[in-house]
């Protein structure tokens, strides 16, 4: 099913309650952490996760939406979730759970690229959400890690005949099984989704012996409507089962690259969900491949996973001041 409505008109920082809580216009359903960023200059800390980067991106872009996750009752769960809100992303019930809050330390390369070690156990807790939304949205660890990953993939198959599903993968190596046994999983998983996201680097970890068009197809002959894979200084790659279009990337100064992928998919979510009732027409798939390219150029220019407003992605790109190497943003 594709969505043919414009995007909500809540702005960053609305809290839902009442009627807006049960209503999101997207539900992501996956992890949310605390990033641990290590560089020559010290180490901070930002919430993170891919799903919860989405959630987040989504609500600054004036989505209504809301976030399944789960989160310690510890400093660093309460800082994700002060952080949620600060984008008028909702909680759903049963998010806050006893116990520690995972992290990723991501540790940045002089080039700003980011290497990551996890300390996290997934669960989900048996909850549903009491209506669905426009968009369900998931990805990452939370569909390959047990015991939560079984949770996600049954809410999948109770949803995805009912509203937009949209998988990233997000693979990380070093949490998953063997590159088999992860691709069984994915592929299982697709056939449950509409628009399938996955960087490059995803597409030759999960089919090493496969071009990127040819992954592309392999993914839409599996049931997905819609594959996108981003390629760097490349662009991205649009493909449905009528065409295949690549769309360059957009050039940006780097500050580092933590979050440009999740920008690009609420980006991209965005465009989805704003398309007027030409499906996936050339002209629209264009349009949704700059737009997600976009958020992604202006997101690498700043540190962090700290996507763009509605403003600034409808706004021109300012001109590149940031320190760092200026490259064609894709994440």
């Amino acid at each position: 099913m594709i969505p043919t409505s414009t995007p909500g008109t809540s702005g960053p920082g609305t809290a839902y309650s009442g009627a807006h809580a049960a209503t999101p216009e997207v539900i992501v359903i996956g992890e949310a952490l605390m990033d641990v960023v290590a560089s020559a200059n010290g180490t901070v800390e930002h919430p993170g996760g891919s799903p919860s980067n989405v959630a987040y991106g989504l609500g600054l872009l004036g989505i209504r939406t809301a976030l399944l996750t789960s989160i310690g009752d510890d400093g660093r769960g309460r800082a994700i979730e002060a952080h949620l809100q600060r984008a008028g992303v909702a909680l759903l019930p049963g998010s806050r759970t006893p116990g520690t809050t995972a992290t990723a330390t991501a540790t940045l390369a002089a080039d700003g690229s980011a290497s990551y070690d996890f300390d996290i156990r997934w669960e989900l807790p048996p909850v549903a959400p009491a209506s669905l939304p426009k968009v369900l949205h998931t990805g990452s660890i939370a569909t390959f890690l047990e015991p939560g990953a079984a949770a996600v993939r049954a809410l999948l198959e109770q949803s995805h005949r009912e509203c937009l599903v949209t998988y990233d993968p997000n693979i990380r190596p070093a949490l998953l099984g063997s590159q088999a046994e992860a691709r069984t999983i994915f592929e299982e998983l697709v056939p449950l989704t509409d628009v399938v996201k996955l960087s490059d680097e995803d597409a030759r970890w999960l089919y090493p012996d496969l071009q990127l068009e040819d992954t592309a197809a392999r993914i839409l002959q599996l049931g997905a409507g819609l594959a996108v894979v981003t390629r760097g200084s490349e662009g991205s790659l649009l493909a449905t089962p009528e065409l295949q279009l690549v769309v360059p990337a957009i050039r940006s100064a780097v500050a580092d690259t933590i979050g440009a992928g999740d920008s690009y998919m609420s980006a991209l979510i965005y465009g989805l969900l704003a398309r007027g009732s030409d499906g996936l027409a050339p002209a629209v798939l264009e349009t949704l491949g700059r737009t997600a390219s976009k958020a992604a150029a202006i997101t690498v220019r700043r540190p962090g996973a700290n996507p763009p407003t509605a403003a600034e992605l409808l706004a021109d790109l300012p001109e590149d001041s940031m320190p760092g190497d200026v490259t064609p943003a894709v994440a």
